[in-house]
């Protein structure tokens, strides 16, 4: 089973593909809430490139890698990866009011699609904020 999530931000699409690659500001966003944090991001943005974010609870009770291989790259458009046997796409789509950012990705079997949904929704909409909160004041 697939699991959709989506967010627009409101920045030019240079800007949220930056955001999205970029590991300081990976670290930055990557958190479901705010008792977990990104410790260490890194980024080898191409076909075949690894990624890695360690994701801890800020009291160190636990702690995870995020890490996988990217399988494609089109530039201000889609990233596509492969993490253990899951797969994702994020999709980056030029909208009226900014930019809007899909992702897609294969649920896991150990916790609720709703837990999954509200998690990979929780950080989308974390990243949308600092994108946003980036830019200057009009």
């Amino acid at each position: 089973m697939q699991i959709k999530v989506e967010t627009n931000v409101v920045a030019p699409i240079a800007e949220v593909w930056r955001a999205y690659t970029t590991p300081e500001d990976i670290c930055a966003w990557n958190a479901a809430s705010d008792d977990w944090h990104t410790t260490h991001a890194s980024v080898e943005l191409r076909e075949g490139g690894a990624f890695s974010s360690r994701m801890e609870a800020k009291d160190g009770s636990m702690g995870f890698d995020f890490a996988g291989t990217y399988t494609k790259i089109v530039l201000h458009e889609l990233i596509a990866y492969a993490f253990g046997d899951r797969t994702a796409r994020v999709e980056f789509t030029q909208a009226p009011a900014g930019v809007s950012v899909r992702v897609t990705f294969d649920a896991e079997t150990t916790h609720p699609e709703e837990m999954q949904r509200n998690g990979w929704q929780a950080i989308l909409d974390r990243f949308a904020r600092h994108v946003e909160t980036m830019r200057p004041a009009a």
